[in-house]
């Protein structure tokens, strides 16, 4: 157990964009609201899964939607509380404490907001290890618990609960709602005990996005290179460095989907990347091979400060990195690949391990 403060706040909020893949929502936004309710109510509590009592109830809190509807709807703060309690009280049970569902932008705040404003503790895990599109992709489900029941809320003060059949229902039907709803929601998701979590989910996720935070803050103050900082920290790889040429973005569906295009620069010189994306990037490639593939992490970082970049946030002429990570082990099971490799997604592209194709690239054997 440890105490998480305004820095801690700033750093998680770096580190939870870089892990974002360009997803997860405005990370500015939802430190803003973090640091808010901090500021009233004092530092939140963050445990460790393994503090968490197994019969305790655990609800993971979200937004919901496309991240460029979130940049003109700017969520109040309300609509999360007003999910989470609807869902505590259809419950009938006291909710222990609240996750990430993911680790990205202002899916990483929400939480951490929710806990300041309601006394209550964030755990130390999450069911991603980064961000995705859809409510299934998580390791939750790959542990079969039930996404439902769920409520969403809107800003105007909806409330919608759903039990659904399975987890995939769920994302259906409640991104259709979302749709309606303007575009973006908040939700108290995935209700689970202590020891579904214990098994199910991506432990460490706080911890780690707060190392990345201070390793790039660190890595300024110390005026070193703040991209190889992220390397070292994160175990990931330079695939690219460009300046964006183009992007194309619209919102579908309650996502925001396109790709962007970028120029080599330095010894990348004579290449072009395109990096496709649904809310978060999934396929980086040139003209001559695919670099790296969801379920691993492509990030665009700013290749001055490292500072991620989100997909609504790619702008023409940026100079950027674009990095793989490796992904967490649980997603590179069949059931993982199934639900979250790049045939899900529609491309025809196996999945293979980023630091395979890195090895490749580089003869190595």
């Amino acid at each position: 157990m440890r105490k998480l403060d305004i820095q801690s706040i700033e750093d998680i909020a770096i580190g939870a964009a870089l892990l974002g893949t360009g997803g997860g929502g405005d990370p500015y936004i939802g430190k803003l609201m973090a640091i808010q309710a901090v500021e009233e109510f004092g530092p939140i509590t963050l445990l460790e899964a393994d503090e968490v009592p197994d019969d305790a109830l655990v609800v993971p809190t979200a937004m919901m939607g496309a991240p460029t509807v979130m940049v003109e709807k700017v969520p109040s703060g309300e609509e999360v509380i007003g999910a989470f309690n609807t869902l505590k009280n259809y419950l009938g049970q006291e909710i222990y404490a609240t996750i990430p569902i993911e680790a990205g932008g202002v899916n990483s705040m929400i939480p951490l907001a929710l806990a300041a404003r309601l006394g209550i503790p964030v755990v130390d895990t999450d069911g991603m290890g980064r961000a995705f599109p859809e409510l299934q992709m998580v390791t939750f489900h790959l542990n079969d618990v039930s996404a439902t029941p769920m409520v969403i809320c809107d800003e105007k003060g909806n409330n919608l609960m759903l039990n659904t059949v399975d987890n995939v229902w769920t994302e259906k039907l409640a991104r259709s709602a979302t749709v309606v709803m303007g575009g973006s929601v908040m939700l108290a998701i995935y209700p689970m005990k202590g020891n579904q979590l214990k098994s199910a989910g991506i432990h460490g996720i706080i911890t780690l996005t707060e190392e990345i935070g201070k390793a790039i803050r660190g890595a300024k103050a110390k005026k070193v290179d703040p991209i190889k900082a992220v390397l070292d920290i994160t175990g990931g790889y330079e695939l690219f460095r460009g300046k964006i040429s183009d992007v194309s973005r619209r919102t579908v569906g309650g996502f925001a989907r396109g790709e962007s295009k970028l120029i080599g620069i330095d010894s990348y010189k004579g290449k072009t990347l395109t990096l496709n994306f649904q809310n978060e990037h999934l396929i980086a490639r040139t003209e001559e091979e695919v670099l790296a593939t969801v379920p691993d992490l492509i990030a665009v970082l700013d290749s001055e400060t490292a500072h991620p970049i989100t997909t609504e946030g790619l702008r023409y002429g940026a100079r950027c990195v674009v990095i793989g990570i490796p992904c967490n082990s649980k997603w590179r099971t069949e059931k993982g690949i199934a639900t979250v490799g790049p045939r899900y997604f529609g491309y025809d592209i196996d999945y293979i391990p980023v630091e395979e194709r890195v090895m490749n690239k580089r003869g190595d054997k």
